[in-house]
């Protein structure tokens, strides 16, 4: 089963070298070059668009489809070149405020309020929030969008006597996490990640962070990676991935954890909505055995992350115009009716629209995890996601360009204690040494 992880990470080696098009081949007159992620959902998108966009509007579309590390090596050179070799690129909402401020993506707003069809107001409200600029333009659309949740085998609970509360806290995950340890020959209590990464590891547990009170940087731009609150609640994710997790932890990331969990391995699941389609998959092992519950918190009402993979349109393009044809396309209720009436209800790109959530036929293929995962990423605070001010957007992530290093070094760190190479305490104190540096960048800005 191939998916998209939360925070963007993708089994991407399982599918590399695959469905490399012909983007580089030159845009302009009817053609535009497009780069992009390879995962499932997207491939899906490039067997779709010769067919019905190019037949519909006569532009051809050139593809350059690659894994997510290459993707976005490739994206940044040429973005931030203003090469104009690609027109359009998936960029997730991390990178396009970053990509806005630096002047490399061309504005959506005039688009969409001539398109009225695209209906952008039908756009989830913190996918739009999420794909704004500092000047307050659009400067993204959302192919799809993913929070986080808690997953849980219903059966196993009532074999045990368990009961997942509506609105669980972390001490309660913990709690059931022991009792639900063994339950079934082999199987642990929880997965979660704990390979490097500042999209795997950290993403789970920078939301952990959050609802515990602690946070990267304060509003001014003092490091706190060694606070008692970010110690706290780092010592509480070590530990139960330690105490009740997944067999080699510290190697598993999202698609580790899916194994696990289709395999009857684990009895919950913290990660990303977009997780849940493959898990109720017809040929899903576990299809209809499981529960969904909201992402665990402490000290906020909130904790779920918020992830889109979206479109952006390249300042330098020499196609603007028919590249907005292609991206307000590929992001529109058209196209999703058009993969649910090809491939099934399961595999539409969710997580962007409200009438997506409306529509009959997707709420009965999707009836046991879409309102919860509409829920999680209505809930999502990009902004104001813990308990005090941030000095940038994000929730699993500090929305600075810096942050793919720091994030990157800090979970090597951290994954190292979940291996038990090292005490919370040592790997926190190396990053904070680590974020200190940052901060000297971003202090009285």
């Amino acid at each position: 089963m191939l998916a998209t992880a939360a925070a963007g990470t993708l089994l991407a080696p399982l599918l590399s070298g695959c469905w490399v098009g012909a983007g580089g081949s030159g845009s302009g007159g009817n053609s535009i070059n497009v780069l992009m992620v390879n995962n499932p959902q997207m491939v899906e998108l490039q067997k779709l668009t010769a067919a019905h966009f190019t037949k519909e509007t006569g532009i051809r579309v050139n593809f350059t489809v690659l894994p997510e590390n290459d993707v976005r090596d490739k994206i940044s050179q040429d973005f931030a070149n203003q090469a104009g070799q690609y027109d359009v690129a998936t960029l997730s909402n991390y990178e396009i405020p970053i990509y806005a401020r630096n002047g490399w993506l061309h504005e959506m707003d005039s688009y969409v309020s001539a398109d009225r069809a695209y209906d952008e107001q039908d756009v989830l409200k913190p996918m739009r929030q999420s794909l704004t600029g500092d000047d307050g333009k659009l400067y993204g659309q959302p192919f799809y969008g993913e929070s986080s949740f808690l997953m849980y085998r219903k059966d196993v609970f009532a074999e045990k006597g368990l009961t997942m509360p509506a609105h669980p806290t972390w001490q309660q995950v913990a709690d059931l996490a022991a009792k639900a340890d063994g339950a079934k020959p082999g199987m642990r209590g929880i997965c979660l990640r704990g390979l490097p990464g500042w999209g795997e590891l950290m993403a789970p547990l920078t939301t952990v962070v959050n609802t515990f009170g602690g946070t990267w940087f304060d509003k001014g731009w003092k490091a706190h990676l060694n606070s008692p609150e970010f110690e706290k609640a780092t010592k509480f994710y070590v530990d139960l991935v330690r105490e009740h997790g997944e067999s080699g932890a510290a190697q598993s990331g999202f698609a580790e954890c899916l194994n696990n969990m289709t395999q009857g391995k684990v009895a919950m699941w913290y990660d990303a909505t977009s997780a849940a389609g493959l898990l109720e998959a017809p040929d899903s092992p576990v299809k209809g055995t499981l529960g969904y519950a909201p992402a665990p918190v402490e000290k906020t009402q909130n904790s779920g992350w918020l992830y889109t993979w979206a479109w952006g349109l390249q300042k330098a393009s020499r196609n603007p115009d028919k590249a907005w044809k292609f991206v307000s396309w590929a992001s529109s209720k058209e196209y999703e009716q058009l993969v649910g009436d090809t491939s099934g209800w399961a595999n539409v790109p969710a997580g962007k629209r409200a009438s997506t959530y409306e529509n009959a036929a997707y709420r009965k293929e999707a009836a046991s995890f879409q309102d919860m995962t509409r829920e999680a990423i209505e809930g999502a605070r990009p902004t104001d996601p813990g308990v005090q001010p941030r000095p940038a957007p994000g929730i699993q992530f500090v929305g600075i360009p810096e942050f793919t290093d720091l994030g990157t070094k800090v979970s090597q760190e951290i994954s190292a204690a979940v291996a038990g190479r090292q005490s919370v305490e040592s790997a926190l104190d190396k990053s904070q040494k680590l974020a200190e540096q940052i901060s000297k960048e971003y202090e009285g800005r």
